[in-house]
Order: C-alpha cells, then structure tokens, then sequence
C-alpha cells in the first residue's frame, strides 16, 4: 500500500492528549544527548528520567509511563542494566522504545539489539541506514550518519514491523512510519537538524512518550515525528545557524499548538 500523509486536524489532537497526559519517560539513552533529550521532552510537555543503575531502571521502568532504549554508547553494563528494564516494562505492560543508533557499523551494539528485539519493542526509530542494518539488508551507515535515503528504506522498516509487531519509524528527509501494512509520511524539519548533537536521539524520546497515549500506535507515533518536524520548520524562520537553532528548536516545541498542525 501507498504511504499516507498524516491528517493533520489529527496530529493536533494528539498533541493535545500528549499534552493532557504528560507521560513520563524513562530514558535510557546515550551520555551525549540526555539533557538535550530531557529538555525536548520537557518543552513538548512530557516528564522524562534518566534511571541507569540495573536495580533501579528495572524497578523505574514498571512506575514509567515508557521506556526508552538508546544504544549510543553501550557498554556490556548499560546493556545489562537495559535488558532488565526492558523485562520489567514487560512484567507492567509498559512499552518500550528502541533507538538503534549505529547499529550495523558495529557488532557488540549490532547483536544486542538483534537479540532485544524478541522482547517486542512497541516502536523502533532510526535512520534509513540503521533499520536496513537492523532489518538485515545492510552493513550500517558511516558511524551514527545514515548513507541511505528514508524512501530506499521503507521495505525494511515494513518487514522489520510485520517481523516484530513494532511499529517502525525510519526518519530523514521524510518520515516514513509503518506497522508492516500501513504507511504514514510525514514531511517537515529542516537539513540543519542533522547538524545539531541529538535531534534523532530526541525524537526518538518523543516516539516513545506517543507510545504510552491510547489510540492507534502507528498514527500516535506519527504525529510524534510531526511534532519535531513541525518544530524544526518553524525553528529555522529564528536561527542563523546549529548555535541559535536548539533555543529556538526548544521554543518551537513549547509553543506549539494545534493550530499550527492543522
């Protein structure tokens, strides 16, 4: 089937929900972007927390609304402490989201998230060059920067949905957002994002907070992908570069409204 665009009239709903809820996100992310994550989180009206001790992200991940799994800079101790967060979001229903940063380039991430996925991810969100490599029709990108266009990677994000019950959000140029047999495109942000630390992690923070809304998953994390492109449009009209982008990135993300979406 032919993507389809978001309704907007829909996004803007959903950002009112998101909103209402507030979910708060438990982020196990990379040491990179966690503040740039929590502020992102924050600005759009969400909670998030960092929890990475083993014993306490098992037992924050069953309080969390949802759970964020970010692989940027693993190590064999993050991972464990991963894998028993992620069992205890199962035990409390709580889903979780995976961001396979780098995945492909790298083995010890590459097998890690290979064996997660059994786990069952509610969503995954990478770039065209990390879902092809997750999906196995890859060898990654160059480091964390994708070599591959969103379009050339919908295939593998459709298999790697039907192959994992997630649903798969493959971003770049264009989002492409799938559950193996629909397709949302959302269209939007700015090629200056790909020149700040952290605009991808982030989203993906966001993905995973549109996780724990009710409704459809495939068009809740859509409109999270529409919200940051939204953001990232509107952000370039007051910035001259990466320096004055993130304030006004932040702002964006604040002051968004439904209007705005629709």
């Amino acid at each position: 089937m032919q993507p389809d665009l978001l309704d907007r009239a829909h996004v803007a709903q959903i950002l009112h929900q998101f909103r209402t809820r507030s979910p708060l996100v438990h982020c196990m992310t990379n040491d990179v972007v966690q503040a740039f994550t929590a502020n992102v989180l924050l600005a759009l009206g969400a909670s998030p927390a960092m929890v990475i001790e083993r014993e306490e992200a098992q037992q924050f991940s069953t309080i969390a609304d949802a759970l964020l799994i970010n692989v940027g800079t693993l190590t064999h101790e993050r991972a464990q402490a991963m894998q028993a967060a992620i069992h205890g979001a199962r035990e409390a229903g709580t889903p979780w989201t995976l961001d396979p940063v780098a995945v492909g380039a790298l083995t010890f991430r590459s097998q890690f998230c290979r064996d997660i996925l059994a786990l069952q991810p509610a969503a995954i969100r990478g770039n065209a060059s990390e879902i092809l490599a997750l999906a196995g029709m890859s060898a990654g990108g160059r480091g964390v920067d994708t070599t591959d266009t969103a379009s050339a990677a919908l295939p593998a994000a459709q298999a790697l949905a039907r192959q994992t019950g997630a649903v798969v959000a493959v971003t770049g140029e264009v989002d492409y957002i799938t559950d193996g047999l629909r397709t949302r495109i959302v269209i939007g942000g700015d090629p200056l994002m790909t020149r700040v630390v952290g605009t991808g992690c982030a989203l993906s923070a966001v993905v995973a907070a549109c996780c724990a809304l009710p409704g459809d998953r495939l068009d809740n994390v859509a409109a999270g992908c529409a919200f940051v492109a939204q953001a990232g449009s509107r952000a370039m009209a007051h910035c001259s570069g990466p320096g004055s982008f993130v304030p006004a990135f932040l702002d964006a993300l604040y002051t968004l409204s439904g209007e705005a979406l629709v």
